[in-house]
């Protein structure tokens, strides 16, 4: 399947916080969206792997994602090698989107950072017909890397105030990770009560100096270029 719009993440979640307004926006105007969690997020303090699975397509399904695919990756491990970017190559050439959303080049997280790193150069590496592997060689027309924990000034923010609730909603599907009154397990930084405030507050705060209610920031690796300056809002 041919997606126009490709979401590659360290973990599964780090879209929904990330990029998921975004997406659920592309949706609606007919895009064809896929995801792509790189590990199965086995380290994660609470949860399981197997519970974590079946969270992530839950809210692939409730975002109406075309599908999710979750590699194995080793969650906290995964290196920058030949054998890892094959494996993301070999995504990209399978489902030649045109676009690609991964984590920021500096997180919370180490994984994110070494992620946004694997992505984008599998992305360039996958344009070379001489990498072989069993589909043809294919190169996305950009890469963009959504901001999530830590506060990095976007190159552009895209607005998703009608989709912010929606954006919530799919956050909370990943119960295990996210605040459950009645979990027993330990706390986390993303299990407090006011978490979701955080997420409102950052999408806010990433919308304000555009007039924008409610948006989620990108980076980008080179400049974007418009063909009208009536598409800038």
């Amino acid at each position: 399947m041919k997606v126009d719009i490709l979401a590659i993440s360290a973990h599964p979640d780090d879209v929904e916080l990330s990029c998921s307004g975004t997406l659920l926006s592309e949706l609606a105007l007919g895009k064809k969206v896929g995801i792509v969690d790189l590990t199965k997020g086995e380290l994660g303090t609470r949860g399981t792997p197997e519970l974590r699975q079946i969270e992530a397509e839950e809210a692939a399904a409730q975002m109406g994602a075309n599908f999710r695919e979750i590699l194995s990756l080793k969650d906290g491990f995964f290196t920058h090698s030949e054998e890892n970017l094959k494996e993301v190559i070999e995504i990209i050439r399978i489902y030649q989107p045109n676009i690609v959303l991964t984590n920021a080049h500096s997180d919370r997280h180490p994984d994110h950072g070494k992620a946004a790193k694997l992505v984008k150069e599998a992305c360039f590496l996958s344009g070379l017909r001489k990498i072989e592997t069993k589909h043809e060689a294919w190169r996305p027309t950009a890469v963009y890397h959504y901001i999530q924990d830590y506060y990095l000034k976007p190159d552009f923010v895209y607005d998703i105030t009608p989709y912010i609730d929606k954006k919530i909603e799919l956050i909370k599907c990943f119960k295990s990770q996210f605040y459950d009154p009645n979990s027993s397990e330990p706390d986390t930084p993303l299990t407090g009560a006011g978490f979701f405030d955080f997420i409102k507050s950052r999408a806010a705060e990433m919308g304000r100096p555009s007039g924008i209610a409610y948006a989620e920031g990108f980076q980008v690796n080179r400049f974007p270029a418009i063909r009208s300056l009536s598409h800038l809002v």
